[in-house]
């Protein structure tokens, strides 16, 4: 493989600012210096002045091909990892679906043959167990050799994935013998379903009456029940999706205890409210996700949470549904609008504007969003950093370029933007995965295909 010299750019690293020259070969990082400070060669010398060089991102929380409500999540693995390089992101953790009934091997393999041979990136698996048993208990184990080391767990949606307070006990007890690491969606779903049952009766059938009935107590009650349980069972916790203040704040409390509690929250809790779930004309179909958007209050005790660390990571919870055919699904029922909203392209991006806006540092973007993800479950140094050894999964970003968010111009597979008309500053200029380039000055060079599956080991901040 050809010698890759970056040269002339920022460095942005978690730990780190300098100006200095990167050098790859064989599809990794073997060098940096300060600028000019070495007469190195290269095949292929990239000049990146007045740009950021910084570590692709890493997505840990993405739905592709996702089967929810009749219906299926519209980007592939083929779209949804082309659109994450559009958008700076190099390494992306899918959910395999165990379904009810089968074994987390059948779910497992399933995945692995919608994603292999396909993505532009490279990608790793979360899994899903939504069918706690005493098989699936002993599966847990070799899934963690295998390097799917982590385990999604559903408070809510009973009858689909939801598992009782027994079954999620048994599974963190398991996690915490086999040093795999439990996630948790943590809303109170049985309680929401006698409140959806009795919205609908009473006629209220519009979109924002799907965050009305996902009460944040609801939310903040289940983050509380299961940090309890997972004390019990000794074992590591990572909720995904907070999107309440109330529910930072149950784990600012765990993590002042000195527990092994995490916290994900994603951009659309961070720029959207529910202001965006009542827009008129069932508009606000396009922004129902699980947890639910909350009034705009609750965004300065993420950000807060962000600065403190009581909050880790930022995912995109990627999981888009075209507004015509399938977010109308729920035309006249909400409990009926597929759960979930794209982002994958647009994380790196608006997380810079929180930089530009002054809500978090330049170094802690990094963290959030490359580095924290990658030592949550099990990539670092591999992903997330630029240092000698790791993956070459780097970007140029341009601070100083300016965008406007839109549909018409975004890469992912759905008919409408989250974000539509939201002028930012910043904008990725190039992106090398493993030293090839995918995005080259804002033109497409990858390919399906390029993108390999990443065995993981365990969470490294245990």
């Amino acid at each position: 493989m050809a010698r890759t010299l970056i040269t002339g750019g920022l460095v942005i690293t978690a730990a780190e600012e300098l100006h200095a020259d990167v050098l790859i070969e064989d599809g990794r990082v073997v060098a940096m210096a300060t600028t000019g400070s070495q007469d190195w060669t290269a095949d292929r010398v990239i000049d990146a002045s007045r740009k950021y060089v910084i570590p692709g991102g890493v997505d840990a929380h993405t739905h592709m091909e996702l089967p929810f409500g009749g219906t299926f999540a519209s980007d592939t693995f083929e779209t949804g990892t082309r659109a994450a390089a559009w958008g700076g992101t190099t390494t992306i953790i899918d959910f395999a679906v165990q379904s009810r009934g089968q074994s987390l091997r059948a779910g497992l393999d399933a995945w692995y043959g919608k994603a292999d041979g396909r993505c532009a990136i490279d990608y790793a698996f979360h899994m899903i167990v939504s069918d706690v048993n005493e098989r699936t208990l002993k599966e847990m184990d070799g899934l963690v050799e295998e390097g799917v080391s982590s385990f999604k767990l559903f408070m809510a949606y009973p009858g689909v994935f939801y598992s009782d307070d027994g079954q999620i006990l048994r599974a963190m007890q398991r996690a915490s013998g086999n040093g795999g690491l439990i996630m948790m969606h943590a809303e109170n779903g049985i309680a929401i379903d006698v409140l959806i049952e009795q919205a609908l009766a009473r006629g209220e059938t519009d979109p924002r009456h799907h965050g009305e009935v996902r009460k944040v107590l609801l939310e903040a009650e289940a983050t509380h029940r299961a940090i309890q349980l997972a004390r019990v069972a000794g074992a590591p916790l990572y909720v995904v999706h907070v999107s309440a203040q109330e529910a930072v704040a149950e784990l600012a409390a765990a993590r002042d205890k000195g527990l092994p509690v995490f916290g994900e929250t994603c951009p659309q809790y961070l720029f959207l409210s529910t202001d965006n779930l009542a827009e008129p004309d069932f508009e606000g179909a396009k922004y129902v996700c699980s947890t639910p958007l909350r009034p705009k209050e609750h965004q300065a005790a993420l950000w807060r949470g962000l600065r403190t660390d009581d909050l880790q990571v930022v995912s995109t919870d990627h999981c888009p549904f075209c507004f015509r055919g399938q977010k109308e699904m729920g035309r006249g029922d909400f409990s009926k609008i597929p759960n979930g909203l794209p982002g994958v392209e647009n994380r790196m991006d608006l997380l810079h504007q929180a930089v530009v806006d002054g809500h978090i540092s330049r170094r802690r973007w990094i963290e959030i969003a490359c580095t924290a993800p990658a030592r949550m479950f099990g990539l670092h140094p591999q992903k997330g950093t630029i240092a000698p050894g790791s993956d070459a999964d780097i970007v140029l970003y341009d601070p100083h370029a300016e965008q406007v968010i839109s549909a018409e111009t975004h890469h992912m597979n759905v008919d409408y933007s989250a974000y539509e008309g939201k002028r930012i500053t910043g904008r990725v200029d190039t992106v090398l995965s493993r030293g090839e380039l995918v995005i080259d000055r804002r033109e497409y060079t990858g390919s399906a295909g390029h993108g390999a599956f990443v065995h993981r080991s365990t969470c490294q901040y245990l």
